[in-house]
Parts: C-alpha cells; structure tokens; sequence
C-alpha cells in the first residue's frame, strides 16, 4: 500500500491544544447540563388518582372501567373509527391493540395525590392516608400488578402547607424503606413552583433522606409542575423554568404542565381554560426549550371534560380528548393527564394512531439513511438529526406498544439496539 498523502497546514498543533484547554471548562459545562436523552422509556400519560381513592386494585379498575366504556360505545373497529376520524385502514390494528393493553396495562404511570385531588386534611389522616399509600405501592410491585411507574404528588413548598407536604413525602418514602427499599419506577411530583428556591429546597430533602436510610446519592428524583406564571417568567424577565432545572441539581426527572392553574394564573376565564390556549401554547414552548438536551422530559396536561353520560356526550368528550392528545403527540409533548377511566381509549386510540400511521414512512426514511440512500435518489435527504429524531419515534413506539419489535426490524433492516445508538439512547436502555 501506498504511502498516506501529507496536506499542507499553516496553523500550529500548540494553538488547537490551548483552545482545547480554554474550551476544557464549556466541555465540561455542555456534558453536565446537556447529558441528552435518558435511555429509558417514557410513558405516555400519567393518571392521577385521590389518595384517599387509591386501592390495591385501581389500576385494574381502571382497565375495566375503560373497556366497559368501549364495549358500550365503541364495541367494535369501525364504531370507534367512526366517532374518531381514525383511517380505515388502521382502525382495525389500532382498536385490538388498545383493548390489549386495558387488559395487560391500563396505567403507565400512576400518581397518588396528596394534593388538589386530595385537597386539606386533619394531619392524622393524612399521615394514615401517606403510610397506607407506601404500604400499597410497596406490595403491587412486589407481587407484579404496580403499573411501570408510580409515586405521589405532595403538597407545595408554599409556606402554608410547606409542613405537611414534607410529612407526608417522609411518611411515603419512610414506609417504602421499611418495606424493601425505593421502587425502579418510583415517581415524585412537586407541584405550583414559583421559585428555584423551592426546588433546592426539594434537593436538599432528597439529599438527606438518602444520607438517613443509605439510597446511593441522587437516586431520588422528582418532577417539577409547571403551573404558575412565575415558574416559567420571573420578575427579572428570565426564563425561571431553566434555573429550575439548574436547581435540580440533576434530579429533575420531568416538567409537567398544569392546564387549569396556569390558565387561571394568567386571567383566562374557566370556559376557555384548556391545553391548546394560546396561553398554555407558550409555556410550554418555554418549558420544551429550556428541557431540550437535559434529560428533563415534558408531559401536557389534562382535559377536565369527562366522558360520561349519554352516548353523543362520552362521544363528544372522546372526539376533544382524542384531539388534544394528536395535537400534543404533534408538538412533541408526548406524555399527558388523564383524569378519568374512560379517557384511556381515547389516549390509547390517538397514541397508537400516531405511531402506527407514520411507521411505513418514517422507516423507509430511516432506512435509506441507514443505506446512504436518502441523498441519492430518495425524495428527502436526511441528515444525522432527522435520523435520531426517526429512531427515536419507532423507539417510542414500540414502548407503548403501538409497534411490534419484529415489524420493525422488517421494515428497516435494524434491530432496537440499533435503534437506540441512532437515537442517542444508552445502549443498555436501547436493548
């Protein structure tokens, strides 16, 4: 073999290496605030339930109640197309596999509510409700039937309820311990921030309860709800949400918005108080920006329109939460609130619609990019960003079951683990 050709260069190697030590520090700053994407699956809603109303069966309950729902409204493929506008096509798959999964996992991620849902208490009956809601938590994950992710919602840091916010999340994770240690899919919600303050005050209670009961440092994580205006514009004019994910400290594990106290914070009347206002629109720009790269994941909010009634009104709600949940997946928020059993279907249908619609294309793009094939011939020429964002849907969807792993693989040439290196999840998160 020939010799390797030689090209003429003006700038000396000194020179790259001084910029490479002035630029050692911004390196350092990108890894630590930026680490990317956290391999791991996110669900797709989180439910919220009483704490009072939490029982060991609620999650089955849920599942039932949602089919009960179908089998007298929508009994078959084509009645729920119908109601929906879902295409011919992929009514069929889309309706088997969300009745599939009411029966196998109803719930993704489930949150106790220590909070609004719950609302003020006499302390004993709080502190019953925070032990018996650890005891609960702690035996649906021992025998199986706790859903991938579960936690509660504590009261605020206001100074009005700081106290009892603290008691009852000791309470909760004290019983956890005693029962066998912090489950994997153990979630926290801390709810109407204001201040970054707050949210060091949250690390700080972390931090010491792992030092008291021996849980490694940071293991302890919790999500910060996005429900005032403070929390997203300070009296400075920056952008609070960012410092508050700075304040984490790394614990910040998603932002969720809060579709009714927001709206209120900003004056808008409660007819029109919804999650596709200009008004939650823009928080939630806000909040998707200052996330972007973190690992700091975002959920939408909720729709307090139930479905129930008669059939044109459950009809009706389904139509508007099936929109809302399309128009969310579309901006990329792709986890949300539900409130109601019978909002599952409707969350399912448009997740599964979603995913299931955009499979053919986003892996043939996928895989003419894979074959060096996108810029040659292919309609669109993707580059490295389009291809981690593709990867990252078909990844999407097969954690929430929209997809099967071997269609996949069909129709790409690429296996998940593959998946996962081009959409910059960890590989063992990827496999």
């Amino acid at each position: 073999m020939g010799q390797p050709e030689t090209f003429a260069t003006s700038l000396p190697g000194a020179l790259r290496d001084g910029i490479a030590a002035s630029l050692a520090g911004v390196d350092a700053e990108l890894a630590r605030r930026y680490p990317g994407d956290l391999g791991t699956r996110q669900p797709v809603h989180t439910v919220y339930v009483p704490a009072d109303l939490f029982t060991a069966g609620t999650v089955r309950d849920w599942g039932a109640q949602a089919l009960a729902a179908l089998d007298e409204h929508a009994p078959d493929p084509a009645a729920l197309a119908a109601v929906l506008g879902i295409q011919d096509d992929l009514a069929e798959p889309v309706y088997e596999r969300m009745r599939a999964k009411l029966t196998r996992e109803p719930i993704e991620d489930l949150r106790i509510d220590f909070e609004d849902g719950y609302g003020p208490r006499p302390d004993a009956e709080e502190d019953a409700a925070a032990a018996r809601a650890a005891s609960l938590v702690a035996a649906a994950v021992a025998d199986g039937t706790a859903p991938p992710y579960i936690g509660i919602r504590m009261k605020c840091m206001e100074a009005a309820v700081r106290d009892r916010g603290i008691r009852t999340l000791d309470i909760f994770l004290t019983g956890l311990m005693n029962a066998g240690g912090l489950p994997g899919g153990l979630v926290l919600t801390l709810p109407k921030v204001t201040y970054a303050e707050q949210i060091t005050a949250m690390v700080r209670l972390c931090e010491e309860f792992e030092r008291a009961h021996g849980p490694a440092a940071g293991r302890i994580g919790f999500e910060i709800q996005i429900e005032t205006t403070q929390a997203i514009l300070g009296p400075d004019g920056r952008a609070t949400v960012a410092r508050m994910i700075d304040a984490a400290d790394g614990r910040a594990t998603g932002l969720h918005y809060g579709t009714f106290d927001y709206s209120a914070s900003c004056g808008v009347s409660a007819a029109h108080q919804s999650m596709d206002h200009p008004v939650a629109d823009h928080a939630k720009a806000v909040m998707q920006v200052a996330a972007a790269g973190t690992g700091v994941r975002l959920s939408d909010g909720s729709t307090n329109v139930l479905p129930v009634g008669s059939a044109d009104q459950v009809h009706e709600a389904w139509r508007l939460h099936h929109r809302l949940v399309r128009r969310s997946l579309a901006r990329a928020y792709y986890q949300g609130w539900d409130m109601h059993p019978g909002h599952l279907p409707t969350r399912y249908a448009a997740v599964y619609a979603f995913y299931r619609e955009g499979l053919p294309q986003a892996a043939a793009r996928l895989a003419a990019y894979v074959n060096r094939a996108g810029g040659a011939g292919g309609a669109i020429a993707d580059e490295p960003a389009t291809a981690k964002a593709l990867s990252g849907y078909l990844l999407r969807g097969l954690d929430c079951g929209a997809v099967d792993a071997d269609e996949v693989e069909r129709l790409t040439g690429l296996s998940r683990a593959t998946l996962g290196t081009l959409s910059g999840r960890a590989p063992a998160a990827a496999s």
